[in-house]
């Protein structure tokens, strides 16, 4: 909308009429404080208090239902005063819907920058866990009747300890902050979906379970805005020749 200038609001006859019509409403409001100030300036006998005010709700009560019944009054019919009053009104709901616009990117933006550093978070625990796997890996290279494999073993316990909490942890942490969607008690969902935290177990098993064909077929039970998150954020890769299998990412 073009801004509007004071001199554009709306022509001089129309602002001039706008301005009687003000006075005029002025002059009522006016007389009718003055009469209000009669009224409190009137001594009442003690006796007839209760009357006089039962008398005033009785007079407020019937003002208010004519008031009820009758219909609001434009400001003016002149249609250049309208069409001026208009336009001042969309310049301000443009205003305010810029400001809102703002808000909602600024929020946004936040979120997106929350959104990234929990996910740096998320790959450093998977990394730990992938660690732990190497670790575990390790001990069965190793004769047991060796230093070496007790000092691993050793570390193997202390590791898997921190396994546990690292995976309860980040399983709270995916419950709340990646829930999946909520459920339309009218209509059922064909199959059962995976929360993030089970996804995230499926890709780390297929991982160490066969290192040598990590990828996961992607099927009902896969919620496609968890996919693209881990896609998106480096978490998880698509299969180059099959765009429904994907593998945990190698960090």
């Amino acid at each position: 909308l073009p801004e509007i200038t004071h001199d554009s609001v709306c022509p001089v006859g129309g602002k001039e009429q706008l301005l009687d019509e003000c006075e005029h409403i002025w002059k009522q409001m006016e007389e009718c404080h003055s009469k209000l100030m009669l009224l409190g300036m009137e001594t009442v006998e003690s006796d007839d208090k209760l009357t006089f005010l039962m008398m005033r709700a009785k007079a407020l009560t019937a003002e208010y239902n004519q008031w009820q019944k009758i219909s609001p009054e434009a400001i003016s019919a002149n249609p250049d005063v309208l069409l001026a009053l208009g336009k001042e009104e969309l310049q301000e709901v443009k205003k305010d819907l810029a400001m809102l616009l703002s808000t909602v990117q600024s929020k946004n933006k936040k979120l997106e920058e929350d959104l990234k550093r929990d996910f740096s978070l998320l790959k450093k625990n998977l990394l730990i866990i992938l660690l732990n796997f190497t670790f575990y890996c390790c001990v069965f290279t190793i004769s047991p009747n060796t230093r070496a494999f007790h000092e691993l073993q050793s570390k193997m316990l202390k590791l898997k300890i921190y396994k546990e909490e690292i995976l309860n942890a980040l399983g709270e942490f995916l419950e709340e902050n990646f829930p999946l969607p909520e459920k339309n008690s009218s209509e059922e969902p064909p199959v059962e979906l995976l929360t993030l935290h089970e996804v995230l177990e499926i890709l780390i098993n297929k991982l160490m379970n066969s290192p040598h064909e990590p990828y996961v077929t992607i099927n009902d039970s896969f919620w496609p805005p968890y996919i693209e998150l881990l896609l998106r954020y480096g978490i998880a890769l698509r299969h180059p020749e099959d765009p429904k299998r994907i593998r945990l990412e190698a960090f």
